[in-house]
Formats: C-alpha cells, structure tokens, sequence
C-alpha cells in the first residue's frame, strides 16, 4: 500500500509532536517531514514534495497564507490544508484563493484530520463543518449583493510579508535584507498596506496582524525579535 506522504509546518513543538503521534498511529499515512515556519515549510515541500502539506497560519519568517502561495507554486502536487486556531472568514478566503485545499480548526483536529488528509489527497476540498456552513453563508450573502458593494481590501503577497514582519518588530533595514528588495520598496509597501488599512502607525498595524492571524500575540510582543 502507498502511503500518502504528509509534511507538518507549525511553530509549536508540542503540536508537532501531537500531530505526528495522531497521524503515524495510521497505516496509510506517513509523516516525512516538520518545519517550523513559513520559509522552512516552502523549502522542505519544494525538497520532499510531499501529498499533502499540513499549515499552521501564524508562523515566524513567513505566515501560512504566503507559505501556501509558495508551497503550490514550488510543489504544485502537493495539496494544502490549514490547520489553524484562527477561523476569520476573509482569511478563510485568502487561503483557498492561495491554493489550499482544505481549512480545519485546531479543535476539531482530532476528528477531523485523518478524514481531511484523506480527501484533499483526492484532490478534492475539505473544511471543518462550521467553516463550511459560513462560507455556504457568506457566498449566498455576496450572491445576493449589488455588484459595487462586493469589495474588500486586498493586500498583495509582498504586502502581507512586509506587515508580517513590521508587526514582529522588525525595522526596514532588516525588511529588505530578509526579503532580498530595497529599502525603499520597503517604504513603499509599508505606505501602500498602511493606505490600504488605513492604518498608521505599528501598533496598529501590529494589532490587525494579530487579530487576523499573520502573527500570534507572543510573536507580536516577543521583546527577543530585531530592531533597528
């Protein structure tokens, strides 16, 4: 029997450890690799092109949303499925119009990942059930709208990179020497995000990265990331 290969991308140790002890407790699948964040996770799938790569969303270096861009780009049979506490349904979105196959929340993990890893290996999509209904919801919403109401702000993948970044404290110096662009496309896409969100100042933009899930509150606030 082929067993499907599964790749797990989280920043949490102990989740890893959790994850890998549900999983390898089957016969079909097989866990073949752990990274913990974003950029390892592109890496490591690029390397392994495993079936189906398991994402955390709040992940230093690169979130899961950027990773996933990434991942079905640099791996593109490899199928992805969000494994997150963070259900935001505009987020939700992002992630499937980036290429995941599948959202699950963390508390239902247990019941339902087996199952999902299983399903989105087939290619086909899997959401936790109380995603899935709101999604059914906000779709029947939109359907219904007149069409100059049906617009949301829409930042670009090198955006949601700089503000990941910014709200984990890193300063433009270091922006552009992680993400190999100049420091004045990085003043560039901070302006641009911040008009976009009409948001001003870092705290702010800290705050939304939090509440959306590009970064956890530990990371956000965590006095050990570089500044200038």
């Amino acid at each position: 029997m082929q067993k499907i290969t599964v790749l797990l991308a989280d920043d949490h140790t102990v989740v890893r450890a959790g994850l890998r002890a549900l999983l390898e407790a089957e016969e079909d699948i097989n866990v073949v690799g752990e990274s913990e964040n974003g950029r390892e996770a592109v890496r490591m799938a690029k390397h392994l092109q495993p079936d189906v790569v398991v994402m955390d969303i709040a992940m230093p270096s690169l979130n899961g949303l950027e990773a996933t861009r990434q991942v079905t780009r640099e791996s593109p049979k490899s199928r992805v499925l969000i494994l997150s506490s963070y259900s935001n349904d505009e987020y939700v979105q992002q992630l499937t119009d980036a290429g995941a196959t599948g959202y699950l929340v963390k508390q239902t993990a247990a019941q339902d990942l087996v199952a999902a890893i299983r399903e989105v290996k087939k290619g086909n999509a899997f959401f936790s059930p109380a995603i899935s209904k709101r999604l059914l919801e906000h779709f029947r919403t939109m359907v219904n709208r007149p069409p100059g109401e049906r617009k949301s702000t829409k930042l670009t993948p090198r955006e949601l990179e700089v503000l990941q970044l910014v709200a984990e404290g890193y300063a433009n110096k270091q922006i552009a020497a992680e993400l190999f662009i100049s420091i004045k496309t990085v003043e560039k896409h901070r302006e641009q995000l911040m008009r976009k969100l009409d948001i001003h100042d870092v705290a702010g933009l800290t705050r939304y990265a939090i509440t959306n899930g590009i970064i956890e509150t530990a990371q956000g606030l965590d006095a050990t990331r570089p500044h200038a």
